[in-house]
């Protein structure tokens, strides 16, 4: 049953999440929609983690380069989501507004998908390692 509360509530984090994300797109007063290519990132950032996750052994104690690599490329993705909408509302394609929905929401969103490798990247009997 923790296994489902916990799906509950990660899947209310993402709504939430892109709920701002839509404000700051689609509110009267900003009316741009170049916020939405954060949605890229939002996609990209957990592929590295599981790419590496698949490939190394978890037995081994010591740290490895690949999963060093993985969180790496993962950090850049996550710092690149967070400063499009800061280089967009400098070069005045949004407003500062629709940027602070948007960084919001990127923030929001990223605390839902840690939250998801948390809650179910370990190895118990509720796993969804098998997807």
């Amino acid at each position: 049953m923790a296994g489902i509360k916990a799906l509950i509530s990660l899947s209310f984090g993402g709504a939430v999440g892109l709920m701002f994300l839509m404000l700051g797109c689609a509110l009267p007063q900003y009316n741009q929609y170049w916020p939405l290519f954060v949605l890229f990132f939002y996609i990209l950032s957990p592929i590295p983690y599981c790419i590496a996750r698949r490939l190394v052994d978890d037995t081994d104690a010591t740290s490895n380069a690949c999963k060093e690599l993985a969180v790496f490329l993962t950090t850049g993705i996550v710092v690149s989501a967070f400063g499009l909408p800061i280089v967009f509302a400098r070069a005045e394609l949004i407003y500062w507004g629709a940027c602070a929905l948007v960084l919001t929401g990127n923030t929001v969103i990223f605390a839902t998908i840690l939250g998801f490798f948390l809650v179910f990247g370990s190895n118990d009997d509720f796993s969804w390692q098998q997807w």
